[in-house]
């Protein structure tokens, strides 16, 4: 029971990567791993927004009521927003993507330490050390 509940954490229900003693960071195992998960995550964004343009095509009516009007309206507006959220994770999803085939991925941008496997799987497309996106955090918080 605590395996599935362990399981549902993950991204797309995927196990943790379980490295083998002395292994070399971002391996090809490792690569691969990530590749996975980020081509998952890539096709389930793919997915959401052909759902929403289904969606969108469907459900757009001309209401006489222009409160109604005005909901959907504010829908739609809030789905494309979203969308265009994620538009953006679609292409930090293939930058990362790039860094796999340049075997950069898993190395922080700034420093250039690695990354962490635990952190990756957390958030497929981190640039940074969890040293330099605090850093990163706390100027960006100086600055207003």
């Amino acid at each position: 029971m605590a395996e599935a509940g362990n399981q549902a954490n993950q991204p797309f229900g995927f196990e943790p990567y379980r490295a083998d003693e002395n292994e070399e960071y971002m391996n090809e195992r490792q690569e691969a791993h990530f590749h996975t998960i980020l081509q998952a995550w890539k096709q389930s964004l793919i997915d959401e927004v052909d759902r929403t343009v289904h969606h969108m095509q469907d459900d757009a009516m001309n209401f006489p009521d222009p409160n109604d009007r005005a909901t959907q309206e504010s829908e739609f507006s809030l789905e494309l927003r979203t969308r265009d959220r994620e538009r953006k994770l679609i292409k930090k999803i293939d930058e990362a993507f790039d860094r796999l085939d340049n075997h950069d991925y898993g190395y922080c941008e700034a420093c250039g330490v690695e990354i962490g496997i635990r952190r990756l799987e957390a958030r497929p497309t981190a640039t940074l050390c969890i040293d330099c996106k605090t850093l990163d955090e706390i100027r960006e918080k100086q600055r207003g």
